[in-house]
């Protein structure tokens, strides 16, 4: 197939702004292609050369790619980037560039389609030294024997900036009108979602009609369109939406992660669907330890920790692994993660995404060794709008962003890259931060793991009551401590330290080694939550509920000016819960 036939499809598209004109476009273009082209025309008009899932990504430099014109044309660098200061858009600097090319084409060649995807595909896996050079010199190649609108959408593949409006769902209109019928999109739509490969649907479609799409399985190594969710606002709506009854698990403020398992080793690909194998190390080995000997296709959620306090961790803490080459090994010593299991799609062979979610579920829960690094996500089988709320609060003190509600009926498939009621969230928005620091005390004290092995590794932080004469948690404060901090702050601590619970002390947890109230930090947080652990004000808003400072961090303060029954007071804390409801609203 000629490259330019493909550009002469390009053009009609841009033409027009009705979707179902490109449709019928595009249709006509899949009827008259070989079948072994559909791929790659799939992949290049959506701008891409291979499936979203690899490795292999478009987005050349735009000074590389304006020495590479200038290569091909013989014209000049520094009037191509007066062209390039001027239009700024590589594809329009092109169109100028070839109407006054200078470069014979006496020994051109006509491109073809797969001159040009092959020509693009070695410059993206082009690395290491020279790599700059040879990436010049392949698109040069064909540039060089390029029309000027061919050149013009080759600049724009190259770059990474295809946009012809051509989205997934426009394709699979297309093919549908090509090969099969509009009843038939359904079966289209669910190929392409568990296969996430549009081109290969578009190869299969071709070759072997509707009969071979409906045939197409679900496969180790190529992701799974994600299940989305919807939203609603109270326990009561959920219920009523999932017939009274469903699954309540943990909504993890961490990074979802799609994970590939088989003997030939683990891929881990994200919501967008790409490849985090490499940021996150740790957790395919993790996985592997967790896996053993089977073939599964599970979802989870990647969640940082603290390890001295077991507690999560905001997720920008995890995000600082995303996209980083180097370094790698500090990183994961700096920002641990866990990873928590919520979903089964394929297990030894079958494919579960057909099944309802109890048997996903129940599936996970016999195939997986639980271990310290990959654990089942926190859930719950809830009927009673009350109870929802208790475990929402319990969501929330742990560190989460609420709870995901889903069916557990007979329908209760997982409808792969679909959003619906089949799976609700049911979250808190945190729009306001704490407006201010709070000075707390240190009552307790749990020991270090990791860099703080042979210290403390988190403090237990109160605030005081003067009704009751009383010391109440309201935090474990294990972030924002400085070497120096970790080297003095025990020193002064243990100069009370007691061995058992100060009789004024109201806790609920059980901290490694207790202290006389005296140590007063300021502190700052997140957010104010209710918190069934922590005594804080407990009863203020409900029976079986205190509070707790959401992600508290040391600011570095110690407050020496203040002694402990100074300390922000338990109904101060209350007064700042109502108020972020107040700005919240």
């Amino acid at each position: 197939m000629q490259y330019g036939d493909l550009v002469k499809v390009y053009e009609a598209i841009e033409s027009t702004a009705s979707r179902l004109e490109m449709a019928d476009i595009l249709a006509n273009l899949f009827r008259s292609s070989d079948c072994k082209n559909i791929r790659t025309i799939v992949y290049m008009t959506q701008g891409n050369i291979v499936p979203d899932f690899y490795p292999e990504k478009l987005g050349m430099a735009d000074k590389l790619y304006l020495r590479a014109l200038s290569m091909a044309t013989g014209q000049k660098g520094s009037r191509i980037k007066e062209l390039w200061d001027k239009e700024g858009d590589t594809g329009k600097v092109t169109e100028l560039v070839f109407a006054n090319k200078s470069q014979t084409t006496l020994f051109s060649q006509d491109l073809t389609l797969e001159r040009v995807h092959t020509a693009l595909l070695k410059i993206c896996r082009a690395d290491g030294d020279g790599s700059q050079d040879l990436k010049m010199k392949l698109l040069a190649d064909i540039l060089h024997d390029a029309k000027p609108n061919e050149a013009k959408y080759i600049a724009r593949l190259a770059t990474g900036r295809m946009r012809i409006g051509i989205a997934a769902q426009t394709v699979i209109d297309a093919l549908a009108i090509a090969f099969a019928t509009k009843a038939d999109k359904p079966d289209i739509e669910r190929a392409f979602n568990i296969t996430s490969d549009l081109g290969l649907v578009g190869e299969t479609l071709c070759q072997n009609g509707i009969d071979g799409v409906r045939g197409m399985k679900v496969h180790v190594g190529n992701p799974i369109r994600a299940m989305l969710a919807e939203r609603l606002s109270s326990p009561e709506e959920l219920l009523e939406r999932l017939g009274g009854k469903a699954i309540f698990e943990y909504k993890y403020d961490g990074l979802r992660i799609q994970a590939h398992i088989s003997d030939s080793g683990i891929k881990l690909y994200s919501r967008r669907l790409e490849d985090m194998t490499e940021q996150f190390p740790d957790v395919a080995k993790a996985l592997r330890e967790a896996f053993t000997g089977v073939d599964a296709i599970v979802e989870g959620e990647c969640v940082p920790i603290d390890i001295n306090t077991g507690e999560f961790l905001p997720f920008q803490e995890v995000s600082h692994r995303r996209g980083r080459k180097h370094d790698l090994s500090e990183a994961i010593e700096d920002y641990p993660v866990r990873f928590h299991l919520f979903d089964c799609l394929y297990f030894d062979g079958e494919d579960l995404t057909l099944k309802p979610l109890p048997q996903r579920r129940e599936t996970l829960s016999k195939c997986v060794k639980i271990t310290p690094s990959v654990k089942l996500s926190e859930a719950k089988v809830l009927d009673d709008p009350e109870k929802v709320q208790t475990f929402f609060m319990q969501a929330l003190a742990d560190g989460c962003e609420g709870l995901m509600a889903k069916s557990i009926a007979n329908d209760s498939i997982y409808r792969a890259g679909a959003r619906g009621y089949l799976w609700i969230k049911y979250k808190k928005e945190y729009r306001s931060e704490m407006n201010d620091t709070v000075d707390l005390v240190a009552v307790g004290a749990f020991y270090g793991r990791g860099k703080r092995g042979g210290t403390y590794g988190a403090l237990l932080m109160a605030t005081y009551n003067p009704d009751s004469d009383s010391f109440e948690t309201v935090c474990k404060l294990g972030s924002g401590f400085s070497d120096v901090d970790l080297a003095t702050i025990p020193e002064k601590l243990n100069k009370t330290k007691l061995d058992s619970k100060f009789t004024r002390v109201n806790s609920k947890l059980e901290a490694d080694v207790w202290f006389e109230p005296y140590l007063v930090l300021e502190v700052r947080g997140a957010e104010i939550t209710l918190s069934p652990i922590h005594t804080c004000e407990r009863g203020a808003i409900r029976d079986d509920a205190g509070f707790a400072i959401r992600f508290p961090r040391y600011t570095g303060t110690t407050r020496i000016d203040k002694k402990a029954r100074d300390a922000t007071t338990s109904a101060e804390i209350t007064d700042m819960y109502r108020k972020q409801l107040k700005q919240s609203n």
